[in-house]
């Protein structure tokens, strides 16, 4: 079992202190650190205001990115199968050619 610890993070310039377990600590650092990252970007394009509107605004970047990149590995899955299926009836038809 492991210890729970408070984090401190800083996003937009802001202090947030965060509790979690001693091993997901480093993740929590990094997925803040990217947050920020996205937040500042978003405040320095000055086409949005307010801290609630800058992380809403970054949160709904994030997330798009991460469904285009979901969307993108399951379309890759799918070529894939249906790579082997194709392959799958070409060695059945070879098979039953072969045999007559």
């Amino acid at each position: 079992m492991s210890t729970s610890t408070t984090v401190t993070l800083h996003l937009l310039d802001k202090e947030y202190r965060v509790s979690c377990s001693e091993n997901e600590r480093a993740g929590l650092e990094s997925s803040a650190r990217f947050l920020d990252e996205k937040m500042q970007s978003i405040k320095k394009s000055g086409r949005v205001v307010g801290l609630d509107r800058i992380a809403v605004m970054a949160g709904l970047n994030i997330t798009h990115d991460f469904l285009v990149e979901n969307q993108k590995k399951s379309g890759a899955s799918l070529n894939i199968s249906d790579k082997i299926i194709a392959l799958q009836n070409k060695l059945d038809f070879a098979i039953d050619s072969f045999g007559k």
